[in-house]
């Protein structure tokens, strides 16, 4: 690794686990950067995880020391997650280097037109073990599948159960999810390392990059308007990522 990758992972990372915890699309801007310094996509896809993973704890801690402390039902949500983010690296691991960037490519499309979708505006109300429904608990073993396989934009789908069907406010949202993607990211960590895809340097160096970025994000109290400013150029630079893959 030289000295620019490194810089290059730590600059990607602060940004991406700020838009991880804040919002969605982290997993758009890390995963390609390690496939363009050179690691086949599916070891940049297990050693992303190494960054998710500690960027989760470091949110987490951050959450529960301003009083965020949803470890119950966060837990109860994680467990059928974690049972598909499993089936979803088992899946990750059969398909062939070329179609994994075609669906990479796919998503970060999809993703991208989805985050420019206006949030709608809900009346939200606390979450209780009695609203956690055999829906929710499908939708979130989905998730785990879809996290397991890709991770990302996952974001995208956290917010799509948990404000726009369960109806949570959003900065609880947030709070709810990174503990949820630390508890299904470890085994999926584990497999991907038991099949020798992980490369820890770059996973380390991305990892020191996103764990700040979570810190500050769990800091800053964003405006509306900036965060319309980040949600912007993140689309920005997502779109000239999704170009670089296509000419690849």
């Amino acid at each position: 690794m030289t000295i620019m990758e490194a810089v290059a992972l730590l600059g990607i990372g602060v940004v991406a686990g700020f838009i991880n915890v804040l919002s969605a699309g982290g997993s758009m801007l890390t995963l390609p950067l390690l496939m363009f310094l050179g690691l086949p996509p599916q070891v940049a896809n297990g050693t992303n995880r190494v960054s998710i993973a500690l960027q989760s704890v470091s949110a987490s801690w951050n959450f529960f020391r301003a009083g965020a402390r949803y470890i119950d039902l966060s837990l109860r949500l994680a467990m059928p997650a974690v049972l598909g983010s499993l089936l979803g690296v088992w899946l990750a691991l059969q398909v062939s280097d070329a179609l994994f960037e075609t669906i990479l490519v796919v998503v970060m499309v999809a993703a991208a037109a989805i985050m420019m979708l206006p949030q709608p505006r809900l009346d939200t109300r606390p979450l209780t073990r009695q609203r956690l429904t055999p829906t929710i608990y499908l939708a979130m073993f989905l998730i785990g599948v879809y996290g397991g396989f890709l991770q990302v934009g996952v974001g995208i789908l956290f917010i799509i159960v948990l404000y726009r069907m369960l109806r949570i406010d959003l900065a609880q949202v947030n709070a709810f999810k990174v503990v949820i993607i630390l508890v299904y990211t470890l085994p999926a960590l584990a497999m991907f390392l038991w099949h020798d895809q992980v490369r820890w340097s770059y996973g380390l160096m991305l990892a020191a990059g996103s764990m700040t970025g979570a810190w500050l994000a769990v800091k800053v109290n964003m405006s509306t308007r900036g965060a319309q400013v980040v949600k912007w150029l993140t689309l920005a630079v997502i779109v000239v990522i999704i170009l670089r893959l296509l000419l690849a």
